[in-house]
């Protein structure tokens, strides 16, 4: 690559990592897109970031489609573009935004699993019988786990991060950290709320130790929880039920959107706890509910 993009490449990085509050998975995802489209401006001869022009870009996507990119890939390389472009004008690298006009890939939704309800309560029961045969600190831990997960919809990086001070028991929430960083506060069902309370009493004080800090779910040596081992704990968690496919964290969160929309909530609500940045991701469990009310219907009806 030559020394201009990659003094280029250098500079975008730095204002992603500084001035963009990202993560680090999605600037190595913007990094990788722009490293793409440069080596395919060298391909076509473009050798100067201000030669560069809409057609380039095209030709860029392109290629990409034909090696077989997914629709929410070429969506997210397209957003990148013109993070890119948008940058690259304002430090006078290029004199126009020349992806204005470039047209944004709409990502193929698939329908996430979804428990039914009887099944999700099946589980639970199961991983409470669990704890009471064992009666083991860790057995009630993930408990708590599934329960919780189940209750708040939330994402498993949340549960990880909660502290013991994010639980308000008078309330019956928690307070997690979003994407974004975006705080939000998700109500506790009683289950939940009982399962949280008997892990912290009966549970947590046996594993703690200095490395524990103010933690709400920690693994057997005493450290916070990482996501890796809450995905063990759920799918094993959710091996009871028979007749489902390997289901992981996910689709417990998924399972909660969906039964509250059952339930009667309505779309923003369920936004606010999901903490979905725009109502039209919450929207997908209409569809997701929809589907099952035709299923029910045609099992059930006589004249279906």
């Amino acid at each position: 690559m030559s020394d201009n993009f990659q003094e280029i490449l250098k500079a975008f990085t730095r204002h992603l990592t500084s001035e963009r509050d990202l993560s680090s998975h999605t600037i190595r995802a913007y990094i990788g897109d722009l490293e793409s489209l440069l080596a395919h401006l060298e391909t076509l001869k473009v050798n100067e970031i201000s030669q560069m022009e809409l057609n380039h870009l095209r030709s860029w996507l392109a290629n990409q489609q034909i090696k077989g990119g997914a629709r929410t890939s070429l969506s997210r390389r397209t957003t990148t573009i013109r993070m890119f472009t948008k940058w690259a004008v304002k430090h006078k690298y290029i004199a126009k935004d020349v992806s204005a006009t470039l047209a944004t890939p709409k990502g193929h939704r698939t329908l996430p699993d979804v428990l039914q309800i009887e099944d999700a309560k099946i589980a639970m029961d199961s991983m409470a019988t669990r704890a009471a045969e064992e009666e083991t600190p860790l057995s009630l831990r993930d408990v708590a786990i599934v329960e919780m997960l189940y209750a708040t919809g939330a994402r498993v990086g949340e549960l990880c991060g909660l502290d013991l001070n994010d639980v308000d028991y008078d309330r019956q929430t928690i307070k997690v950290l979003g994407k974004g960083n975006k705080e939000r506060t998700i109500p506790l069902g009683n289950p939940a709320v009982r399962a949280l309370t008997l892990w912290l009493k009966q549970g947590r004080d046996q594993i703690a130790n200095s490395n524990s800090g103010n933690a709400v779910f920690i693994g057997a040596r005493g450290k916070r929880i990482d996501q890796r081992a809450v995905r063990t704990v759920v799918y094993e968690a959710l091996s009871a039920i028979e007749g489902i496919e390997r289901m992981g964290p996910h689709a417990l969160r998924h399972s909660a959107a969906t039964h509250l929309l059952e339930g009667g909530a309505d779309l923003r609500t369920v936004q606010e706890i999901l903490g979905h940045a725009s109502l039209a991701i919450t929207q997908i469990y209409t569809h997701v509910s929809t589907e099952r009310l035709q299923k029910a219907f045609k099992q059930a009806h006589p004249r279906a």
